[in-house]
């Protein structure tokens, strides 16, 4: 009796099944960790005010009150909410200078709170020139007939 050695007559081939696999997770991994764009956080909707635009001065430190309350002094975040962090993150950004004016720019939806705390912060730190951001007024629309 003769034995075939089966062995032999297999065709050797490369599963490509994982490697596609592999590379599709690679794809994904680097699609979402490159579309992160920290601006893309601070979209402001500013409250509307009538009056002449004031030149703010180049140096002035900027405070950013978004609306869910979170606060962003100049580009650095604060980690947390309370008036603490606050002064904290504020310390770190200005120094000791408090004659700088700072830009204080809240999002129209952003609770009253959020915004009293930051006058709180500015207040115990010791500055005094605070300028509040708004939109131009939009021009009322005539109605459609």
């Amino acid at each position: 009796m003769r034995i075939r050695d089966r062995r032999a007559e297999d065709v050797p081939e490369i599963n490509l099944v994982p490697l596609i696999d592999v590379i599709l997770v690679l794809i994904i991994f680097f699609v979402i960790t490159t579309t992160f764009d920290a601006r893309s956080v601070l979209k402001l909707e500013l409250p509307q005010a009538s009056g002449t635009p004031n030149d703010a001065q180049s140096n002035s430190l900027s405070l950013l009150i978004n609306a869910d309350g979170r606060y962003f002094v100049d580009d650095r975040e604060a980690l947390r909410t309370d008036v603490e962090s606050l002064k904290r993150t504020i310390v770190e950004v200005a120094g000791e200078d408090r004659d700088r004016t700072v830009l204080l720019r809240a999002d129209a939806r952003t609770p009253w709170q959020a915004v009293v705390t930051a006058y709180e912060a500015l207040g115990q730190l010791g500055f005094k020139r605070i300028a509040n951001a708004t939109a131009p007024e939009q021009p009322a629309r005539p109605a459609a007939q």
